[in-house]
């Protein structure tokens, strides 16, 4: 990892909260500068967009400053990003990277094999296993998910166990008062050259760090310690900046990219347009589409680093498996 990176890391951490108010921001990291579409050796503050917009389409609260403390930003156009749900075989044994979901939901993808005080699990996301928080322990998971044909009893292969909730934020405030109390506020700083701005919100729920579940295999000979197209997991290791990563999914199946940012904060929409607001996270490129969700992402020699669980046309974020694994207290 670049040493200059330990000095960009607390830059990003005063400013996030400030950068993260601003139209159409979805996410900030650490990465390396674009230019013309390639990557240059300079690194900086990255701010990913829905959509880059002109100048005089934004207020001088939503524009973004072009350094930040000395650290040059970045402004590149994401779209939205997503929490990934959407076609896949019935596979017994099921390895990683086949179609799995909650009995309610379409389909996602079974990640990988873990434990738990001995026993084998299924991991994957949330909104994959417990439907984005709308599940109760016990619920059916079937394989292939119900998108791509499951139904329950015919292809339950297992029983939700645990799951770390989802904390999604509220929308802007729709209160009058307190806009316009804020709009006057940040007219005042405008006129004072002060860069502080105030943003009328109803509640902003805690930041999360993963969206992770496993389920409790009722069959231990349905299911396989492989995942497809990589072959048995080699390990555990701490995903950084530049490293070349793999992934086998229900949709895209085998991909490979490199983890572009790291100390990523992003808001991802799930269904319903609910936003949960995520720290910590890695950022690579596109390698996964809707369905990929769950997907357990390897370094080149197959050491686990993350747990994929959303991401846009041109973007892929995923949970550190460090997070992962302290949540739920489970291991490879």
């Amino acid at each position: 990892m670049d040493s200059n990176v330990s000095s960009i890391r607390p830059v990003l951490s005063s400013a996030r909260s400030r950068l993260m108010t601003c139209k159409n921001v979805v996410a900030t990291g650490v990465g390396y500068k674009m230019t013309a579409g390639k990557k240059t050796g300079q690194l900086s503050i990255v701010c990913s967009v829905e959509k880059k917009e002109p100048v005089s389409k934004l207020s001088v609260f939503d524009l973004l400053p072009d350094a930040v403390d000395g650290i040059p930003t970045d402004v590149v156009p994401s779209g939205r990003i997503r929490a990934f749900q959407a076609p896949a075989d019935r596979l017994r044994p099921a390895p990683g990277g086949a179609s799995i979901g909650h009995y309610a939901i379409t389909a996602g993808t079974l990640g990988c094999l873990v434990k738990k005080n001995g026993q084998v699990y299924i991991l994957s996301n949330n909104h994959v296993l417990a439907n984005s928080n709308d599940a109760l322990a016990g619920d059916p998971i079937l394989q292939p998910g119900p998108y791509d044909g499951g139904r329950n009893p015919d292809d339950l292969i297992a029983e939700l166990t645990a799951f770390v909730p989802i904390h999604f934020n509220d929308a802007d405030s729709d209160c009058l008062l307190a806009r316009g109390i804020a709009d006057a506020c940040n007219t005042m700083a405008v006129l004072s050259g002060s860069g502080s701005r105030l943003k009328a919100v109803s509640t902003m729920a805690e930041d999360n760090l993963v969206d992770a579940a496993i389920a409790r295999p009722l069959n231990p000979d349905d299911i396989s310690d492989e995942m497809l197209h990589i072959g048995r997991i080699a390990g555990v290791a701490e995903g950084s900046l530049g490293m070349s990563i793999q992934k086998s999914g229900r949709t895209t199946g085998f991909t490979t990219g490199e983890i572009q940012q790291i100390d990523v904060t992003v808001d991802v929409q799930y269904s319903g347009g609910k936003i949960a607001r995520f720290r910590d996270q890695l950022l690579a490129g596109a390698m996964s589409q809707g369905g990929d969700s769950g997907s357990a992402v390897l370094d080149e020699e197959k050491h686990l680093v993350g747990l994929l669980f959303a991401g846009s046309d041109t973007t892929t974020v995923v949970n550190r498996i460090q997070n992962v694994f302290t949540a739920l207290d489970i291991s490879l």
